[in-house]
């Protein structure tokens, strides 16, 4: 049985992002292949990596990555968690099988680490709601 892919879509791919990715990894990495990426990548924040780390998730080999990395692949689910990124998917040239908007406020404009705690947790209630529906085939 092959895992469903999913591709977690950001503006910088330096907080939520990476946060889907880790989170599913964690919480389903026996029936999905999480990735992550930016439409104009930035370095992970480290502010990211200790929200990450303080709840136990492994940060290891973690690093930001450009959507032009995926291009031409093929994605069961492309989940968008910001507008900027929203508009660039749009113009995309990869393959989502269902594309799906999570609106998620941008920690780095607080900057500190208890927005990033909240960005984190608002993404895992979201996987949460949303693992049920996507059982494996």
């Amino acid at each position: 049985m092959s895992k469903r892919r999913v591709l977690f879509l950001c503006n910088a791919n330096s907080a939520r992002s990476l946060m889907g990715e880790v989170l599913l990894r964690h919480m389903a990495g026996d029936r999905f292949e999480a990735f992550s990426a930016g439409t104009e990548p930035d370095e992970p924040h480290a502010l990211t990596l200790e929200a990450l780390a303080k709840q136990g998730l492994s940060v290891e080999g973690l690093h930001s990555k450009s959507l032009d990395e995926f291009e031409n692949e093929s994605f069961d689910y492309v989940i968008v968690l910001c507008d900027k990124a929203q508009q660039a998917c749009r113009e995309w040239q990869g393959v989502a099988g269902e594309r799906l908007f999570w609106d998620i406020r941008d920690p780095r404009l607080i900057n500190k680490l208890d927005a990033y705690e909240q960005a984190l947790q608002e993404i895992r209630r979201r996987i949460q709601l949303w693992l049920p529906f996507h059982k494996s085939d």
